[in-house]
């Protein structure tokens, strides 16, 4: 198909309804059997609210934890596992489904099918062995206990769906059962079993991890005691002997640092009261000019004894002479006092020297030891490196040993605390209608897959479909000019007594939608050169039984009625068709004539309707080979030429018959008659390429017997009669019971697309009931 509209669909469902009704049938047969024959099976449904998560018992945590952490891989898990094998194989032990015929199959009473049956008889008629065997044969009451309920698992397990309700945390548990309340006693029991299993599951990890962190910590424990041993002995060995947290070196050298720091400063103390001391000493200053003396006791009270002195030698002095023994005793005195007071500054002098080699001699002895002990811990430094990797080494096992100390104190005390990662949300109620079959759901899809199926059977047999329909195949597909489509005649004779031909149809009718197409048929002929008159035309078809003898005769008939001296000439030796339609049965014929057994005028007949002359066929004699090569037939043709306006052949098929070949290339036109829906377009194009071989010139390609009530669903540009019939009317002919008047035809709304002559149904034809119509033979 070109291009897919309404119309076109409308037109293929109409051209293929039978096989599209025929492949719905089928489906909803189908549908119908299995739905109304199908046991009927109920559905449970329990609802599980999921919240799980890892299990990791290093972290309580994570024991605990919600379903905020679990994710689509993990609900999905989960999925599998409550349909899993392990599970089912718990409820089918819990529930004894092995003892349920539903589920185990060695329990159902036996029925042969009717294809087991059939592959009986014919395991039977082919000598095959066809009594029954044990499947257990050879196995133990063990063995055959497992295999029956290894069978019964995996019944149960095609019965089971497990789904996820959108993005949820839900989980649906449907159970379909031929019995209401096992379905609704399964899925309640599979999630039970889920609940179940998982505190199962979260037991036996409790224990485990109980057990294997106190192996742990037993083992972490000795780690620790034995690590810590190591520090001890390495810190004994190399003096790394550790108090407040440092060494005893560092210790050391830090009260060396700072008893150095007080000594310098006490040495700088000293150097400077001794340094003061002596320049004071030096300048000549007295007691009284040197600061380190004036504080000294002994210093002030020898002052103050020359102060008392010196006031009696002053009073002395006033009273006695120089020489008095009193002033002189006094003078004495005060003497020996500064003598007294000299040498006590002196030795306060050699006292600071003293203090002052003292602190120096200290300062250097720290510095001494600040030395050896900074020495000592650079060698302390390069075992501590050794040191601190053994703390680390113990320190880290103290951690771990705590951690799981406090971890194992936790799994011990969290079996009171373990539930269940899920909960029933709903329990699955008895259901009290079947889930299946849905009858009208069932019956609902087997329509709409009958139609389906039915139009896919009519879309490929369109695709298939090589047959000719319209004017546009045999000018798209042939690539020919089409010239007009004859309508298929049908109509009985009276009281179904006789039939009509449609040669004498055509007669009878000269107004008829047949008689028009003819007559289109001649002006084609007729228009055909412009340059040159043609005269001479071959009718052929390229297979037997496609109208061409019958279109002939009418084509001649209709030019003679129109007033043209026509021939018409029967080329067809093999059947001699058009001799016997025209009811001529000849003694000379156009092969007598042309082998010398008698005239022309002899050979050629008149025909008994019209004006038209026929050049028969006679029925003796045998027919010779290459009539229409010879020079005789030329010669024919030309004399012929001279005597008619139109010579219409009928020739034999030119697939069939080379005969039919040679004359298409010696006549003026040739036109190929395709029967409508019958010719395949492979044999149409087979035929035009011979008539292009013999040089022949093709006027184009009829469509004949072209059902008119058919064709307006082939998208042919041609209309029905129902557009056309205001134009065209039968004559009145006699009834049963006198002469009846035409119908008088409606008018229609859409006029001629072209010069198509359109079929007449003899009941609007004639205005007259008719009997059922017979398909008349175009041939």
């Amino acid at each position: 198909m070109s291009s897919f509209d309404l119309k076109s669909l409308m037109s293929m469902i109409y051209r293929r309804f039978w096989l599209i009704f025929a492949g719905f049938v089928t489906v909803m047969s189908l549908v119908i059997f299995v739905t109304f024959t199908q046991t009927p099976t109920y559905r449970a449904q329990s609802v599980l609210q999921l919240d799980t998560n890892q299990i990791n018992v290093i972290d309580l945590g994570a024991l605990f934890s919600g379903a905020g952490g679990a994710t689509t891989s993990v609900i999905d898990t989960e999925v599998r596992v409550i349909g899993s094998k392990t599970l089912l194989a718990r409820v089918a032990e819990k529930q004894r489904l092995i003892e349920d015929p539903e589920f185990n199959w060695t329990l159902r009473p036996k029925k042969e099918s009717l294809v087991s049956s059939a592959q009986k008889a014919v395991v039977g008629l082919l000598g095959g062995d066809t009594s029954e065997k044990d499947p257990f044969a050879g196995m133990t009451a063990e063995q055959k206990e497992a295999e029956i309920f290894e069978s019964v698992v995996g019944t149960l397990m095609t019965k089971v769906r497990v789904g996820r309700v959108g993005a949820t945390y839900l989980l649906t548990v449907d159970v379909t059962s031929t019995s209401p309340e096992t379905a609704a006693r399964l899925a309640n029991e599979v999630a039970d079993q889920y609940r179940v299993q998982q505190l199962e599951k979260k037991y036996d990890a409790t224990r485990k991890a109980t057990e294997w962190l106190q192996e742990r910590v037993s083992g972490l424990r000795d780690e620790v005691e034995e690590k810590e041993q190591r520090v001890e002995s390495f810190r004994a060995e190399t003096g790394l002997l550790e108090a407040q947290g440092t060494t005893l070196t560092e210790q050391q050298i830090g009260y060396l640092t700072s008893q150095r720091g007080q000594a310098q400063i006490e040495v700088d103390r000293a150097r400077a009261r001794y340094e003061s001391m002596r320049r004071q000493i030096d300048s000549g200053a007295g007691v009284e000019g040197v600061s380190e003396v004036i504080n000294s006791p002994l210093i002030n009270d020898l002052k103050t004894q020359r102060s008392i002195i010196m006031r009696r030698v002053a009073e002395l002095e006033t009273r006695v002479g120089d020489r008095h023994p009193d002033l002189i005793s006094a003078r004495n005195e005060v003497a020996d006092i500064d003598r007294q007071m000299s040498a006590e500054m002196n030795r306060i002098a050699a006292n600071l020297e003293s203090e002052l080699r003292v602190a120096q001699a200290q300062l250097s002895s720290i510095q001494g030891e600040i030395g050896r002990s900074t020495s000592q811990l650079r060698g302390n430094n390069v075992n501590l490196v050794r040191l601190r990797e053994l703390e680390r080494d113990a320190q880290t096992s103290r951690v771990m040993l705590e951690e799981f100390l406090a971890r194992s104190k936790q799994t011990r005390e969290q079996d009171a605390l373990i539930t269940a990662d899920s909960s029933i949300l709903s329990t699955a109620s008895v259901p009290y209608s079947p889930a299946s079959p849905r009858k009208a759901f069932n019956l609902v899809i087997g329509a709409l897959l009958g139609l389906i199926i039915g139009g896919f059977l009519a879309i490929i047999a369109e695709l298939f479909d090589s047959n000719i329909s319209s004017s546009e195949d045999v000018e798209n597909k042939l690539g020919s000019n089409p010239i007009g489509s004859v309508p298929l005649i049908r109509t009985a004779g009276l009281l179904g007594l006789g039939q009509t031909s449609p040669a004498d149809f055509l007669v009878e009718n000269p107004l008829s939608a047949y008689a028009e197409s003819i007559r289109y048929l001649r002006a084609a002929i007729a228009f055909s050169d412009l340059d040159s008159e043609t005269k001479t035309v071959a009718i052929t078809s390229s297979l037997p039984d496609e109208g061409k003898t019958s279109l002939a005769l009418s084509l001649g008939r209709m030019s003679a009625m129109s007033g043209s001296r026509t021939l018409v000439i029967d080329g067809d030796f093999r059947r001699r068709q058009l001799t016997e339609m025209a009811g001529l049965k000849p003694e000379i014929g156009l092969v007598e004539h042309l082998f010398g057994a008698g005239q022309l005028s002899d050979a050629i007949v008149k025909d008994h309707k019209t004006m038209l002359d026929i050049l028969p066929l006679s029925l003796n004699g045998h027919t010779p080979h290459d009539v229409f090569g010879t020079r005789a037939f030329d010669e024919l043709l030309s004399r012929l030429r001279a005597m008619y306006d139109l010579i219409l052949i009928d020739t034999g098929p030119l697939l069939l018959m080379a005969e039919a070949r040679v004359v298409a290339g010696k006549v003026d036109k040739a036109i190929l008659v395709v029967r409508w829906r019958q010719t395949t377009r492979s044999a149409a194009r087979q035929s035009l390429t011979l008539l292009r071989n013999f040089k022949a010139d093709v006027l184009g390609v009829t469509l004949n017997m072209v059902d008119l009530n058919r064709r307006r669903h082939h998208r042919d540009p041609g209309a029905t009669y129902k557009a056309y019939r205001k134009y065209y009317q039968m004559e009145a002919k006699p009834g049963l019971f006198g002469w009846s008047k035409p119908k008088k035809p409606k008018a229609s709304k859409q006029g001629p697309k072209s010069a198509i002559a359109i079929q007449v149904p003899p009941s609007k034809a004639s205005g007259r009931k008719q009997d059922p119509v017979d398909r008349i033979s175009a041939e």
